[in-house]
């Protein structure tokens, strides 16, 4: 079982997308059975709340369910999840602090490391923004994630 958590700061915008659209996306790949998927944020902001409501509409308008309780970052993740996806370079550091080894280190990635057209970049966190930028961060997401999928065919022959 390989063990994928994405994080961002509150746990209600992009993580949360990011599981929806991942899940989304095993499943039509028929890969479920060989992942576990989790999301939450380096803060506690909004421990128990459901994503945010337009992440909520920009995943069903796109045609991915998505069912989430918010949640914190605990430093027992970084033992429990093989793969630890950062949505930014401030999550992620965050995330690495909590790291107290170099295996532990290497589990945390940047999400736009997967993105073929911007390699690098931060998921823009569309909180204070409207349609059109959840609709952008939806799409940053399903470009990285079908990068991030192909490497973990590739990674464990699936």
């Amino acid at each position: 079982m390989i063990k994928v958590l994405f994080v961002c700061l509150g746990n209600i915008c992009r993580s949360p997308l990011a599981e929806a659209i991942f899940n989304h996306k095993i499943k039509q790949l028929k890969l479920t059975n060989h992942f576990l998927v989790d999301s939450c944020g380096t803060g506690n902001y909004h421990i128990g709340s459901q994503p945010d409501k337009r992440t909520i509409k920009v995943s069903t308008d796109n045609g991915v369910n998505i069912f989430h309780a918010c949640r914190q970052l605990e430093k027992s993740d970084l033992y429990g999840f093989d793969y630890i996806l950062a949505m930014d370079k401030s999550n992620y550091q965050d995330i690495v602090s909590l790291a107290d080894s170099l295996e532990l280190r290497h589990k945390v990635l940047k999400m736009r490391e997967f993105d073929k057209l911007f390699h690098g970049f931060d998921v823009p966190d569309p909180y204070y923004g409207g349609d059109r930028e959840f609709q952008e961060v939806y799409d940053i997401l399903n470009r990285s994630l079908d990068g991030f999928i192909a490497h973990l065919r590739k990674m464990h022959s699936l």
